[in-house]
């Protein structure tokens, strides 16, 4: 199968599907592989690059025209003179691009009634296993970054706090408002900058994200949950709208910059920042708007320019991620890749409907419209057991539970409702290993318990007790905790491997030498994989 990779059309757009690196990827995977001519120029991949990497230089129409997948960045568009770009693009090939659909219906039906596959990489859902093809999360990652840079390039100050012999400097004072992607993206920028970063988000759960990162989260007095689907925000009521604006305008005499980030999927961006709070800020302070392409959340935003309210720049640039189009690139393409994979490869490539990723990116397929997919149904929940409804005295009132957060589709688990509860493998287990220690311990002889069956007795108790606790501390610790429990588990396997050593060489040549030789194996591989698995975890979070 052939790859095309066009030089993108958009105005201003200095990305490209793939960088050189990601090109390789695709042709590990058994595709074809051909680029445009000048494709990566504005992302400094000159196409002497692509032809290293192994792929062919061709032009537009050819990339467009003779391969069986076109991968873009943005969607299809119209050209000057009235040609549009999908009718460049052979009838039954495939497209994979940024669309979003609840804003692209004339492109969609352009898609259909061509017979093009199109696959929406703004549509992959926010799970755990589609983490690598969130090409969303790279995207926004980098314009929260690039936010903070722009909004530095226009500030007067520094952003950390100077102190000289001429005088004392405060640092600067920063409000995220939106903690996903980008948001947290620009908390760590701002903070690794120096500056003082507060924070607002509906959603309690990013409240731990958000301290992580060096910030203060800040909160309104209503409790309301502002979880939505796939780890997105949702729309607010009244009540929780007038009080976050209440706390937006006592701010806005105090902070020194602002970066808005909220997004509802397939609606406007809410009006977060009005005109009365940009008045208030004191003039070279600075709003940078990450939502200014869906209508912005600030009012005054011009999507795509850079406007003066009041003396206030306000920065509605719709391009960030494009502004670092190297890495961009190469990270998109590398989403791609994995998506590519994900379809089976050239070998195995299929439209899986059964696949989740695969079914919520289909957006058209042989002359039909297929967005939106089909609803995931909702789990059924447990019945009760018959225990919970006899009458029982009132428990102590409790403090309600937090709403489980998905953000991005990795959020903490939900703790399983067998928690605490044994198995019945586990209590067979139980009485069978309390029969043998019965049986021994009951068992006569001339002078009492046999020392050798007593000496067993005491390794076979030991046994039990580290196999129940074990099961038991595993299977019913929350999987958040599993990280800490690994250390646990290390110290654990250190004592596991001292005693088969001790074990190991007291009687040389027996069969209890070999079972500990065998313990301290086992037991060693799992402390030298467990501090290697600590230890990649621990890389993340350093800078």
């Amino acid at each position: 199968m052939k790859i095309g990779i066009p030089r993108e059309t958009h105005p201003g757009e200095r990305r490209v599907a793939a960088s050189p690196a990601a090109v390789a990827r695709y042709l590990k995977l058994g595709f074809e592989v051909t680029v445009e001519a000048d494709a990566g120029a504005g992302a400094s991949y000159p196409d002497e690059k692509y032809i290293e990497a192994g792929a062919s230089i061709v032009s537009g129409d050819a990339a467009f025209g003779e391969s069986d997948v076109v991968l873009k960045v943005r969607a299809p568009r119209e050209l000057e003179g009235g040609a549009h770009e999908v009718d460049r693009i052979r009838e039954g090939a495939t497209l994979i691009s940024f669309l979003f659909p609840a804003q692209a219906e004339d492109e969609i039906e352009r898609l259909r009634a061509r017979g093009i596959t199109t696959l929406a990489v703004d549509q992959i859902p926010r799970i755990t296993r589609a983490q690598k093809m969130d090409a969303l999360s790279s995207t926004a990652n980098i314009a929260g970054y690039r936010a903070v840079v722009e909004a530095s390039n226009e500030f007067g100050s520094f952003f950390t706090g100077q102190f000289t012999a001429a005088g004392k400097v405060p640092p600067a004072r920063v409000l995220v408002i939106g903690a996903g992607v980008a948001g947290l993206a620009a908390i760590g920028a701002a903070r690794g900058l120096g500056a003082i970063v507060r924070a607002f988000d509906t959603r309690e759960s990013v409240r731990d994200q958000i301290k992580s990162l060096g910030g203060e989260f800040l909160t309104v007095q209503i409790e309301e949950s502002g979880e939505g689907g796939g780890g997105y925000a949702k729309t607010m009521s009244k009540e929780f709208i007038e009080a976050e604006m209440a706390l937006f305008r006592e701010q806005a005499k105090d902070i020194d910059i602002v970066i808005t980030t909220a997004l509802i999927p397939g609606k406007k961006a809410p009006t977060l920042w009005t005109k009365d709070m940009v008045e208030t800020m004191r003039p070279g302070s600075v709003v940078v708007d990450l939502a200014a392409e869906q209508g912005g959340n600030c009012e005054g935003t011009v999507p795509g320019e850079r406007t003066v309210v009041d003396g206030v720049v306000i920065l509605g640039y719709t391009d960030l991620a494009s502004r670092m189009a190297n890495v961009a690139s190469d990270l998109y393409g590398t989403n791609l890749a994995h998506l590519l994979d994900e379809l089976g490869g050239a070998e195995g490539y299929s439209i899986d409907h059964e696949n989740e990723v695969v079914r919520c990116a289909l957006i058209t397929e042989k002359g039909e419209i297929m967005w939106p997919p089909p609803k995931r149904p909702e789990p059924t929940p447990a019945a009760k057991p018959p225990e919970a409804t006899k009458a029982a005295p009132p428990a102590p009132a409790r403090p309600a539970a937090k709403a489980p957060t998905k953000s991005h589709g990795h959020g903490p688990a939900e703790p399983s409702e067998a928690a605490g509860k044994f198995s019945p493998l586990s209590i067979v287990f139980m009485v069978v290993l309390a029969a043998i220690w019965a049986g021994l311990r009951l068992q006569p002889t001339a002078s009492g318990l046999d020392p050798k069956a007593g000496e067993f007795l005491q390794h076979l108790t030991v046994f039990v007790l580290a196999c129940f606790v074990g099961w038991q501390v595993v299977w019913n610790v929350t999987p958040a905790l599993h990280t800490p429990l690994m250390s646990v588990t290390n110290a654990i396997s250190g004592i596991i491997v001292v005693g088969g050593l001790l074990l190991a060489t007291a009687e040389a040549g027996n069969a209890a030498a070999w079972v500990g030789a065998i313990a301290v194996l086992f037991a060693t591989i799992n402390v030298v994989g467990g501090f290697q698995v600590t230890r990649r975890m621990l890389r993340m979070f350093r800078k």
